[in-house]
């Protein structure tokens, strides 16, 4: 497993805890720490990792719009969490992070990895189905 991979489960295990205890106003630095220790030993990638999180979280309101419109069909709140936060990753990275460092079909390759190894049994085609909808009215716009 690559560590970007690892990297990303990280952030996805942070973003979980804060999502799953929202009303406890929880730190994602203390949960990114936390998870690093616990899952991340050897991987080199804290830069990486803080600066996913944080753009996620930045850009949280406008990636949760974003899922609305390309999932109609599924409110927010009963998209299952892991895979509400497995969108919010795949589509910052698809939309706000740097394509030099990770393009646009590697960063829905990863969102879909993420779905299948951490959400439900549907997960990965409703993150691909999701991310590919995004993907194409990208390509519509340029």
């Amino acid at each position: 497993m690559s560590s970007r991979h690892i990297a990303r489960s990280i952030v996805l295990q942070s973003l979980y805890e804060l999502d799953f205890n929202k009303d406890k106003n929880l730190d994602i630095d203390e949960a990114l720490k936390r998870n690093i220790e616990e899952f991340g030993t050897g991987v080199n990638e804290n830069d990486f990792i803080n600066d996913l999180a944080r753009g996620v979280l930045k850009y949280q309101t406008q990636i949760d719009e974003i899922i609305i419109k390309s999932a109609p069909e599924w409110p927010l709140n009963q998209i299952t969490i892991i895979d509400r936060n497995v969108l919010r990753i795949g589509i910052y990275e698809l939309l706000f992070g740097d394509k030099e460092q990770v393009p646009p079909k590697v960063a829905i390759n990863e969102a879909i990895e993420l779905a299948k190894s951490y959400g439900g049994e549907s997960s990965g085609r409703f993150v691909n189905g999701v991310l590919g909808t995004i993907y194409r009215e990208m390509n519509n716009n340029n």
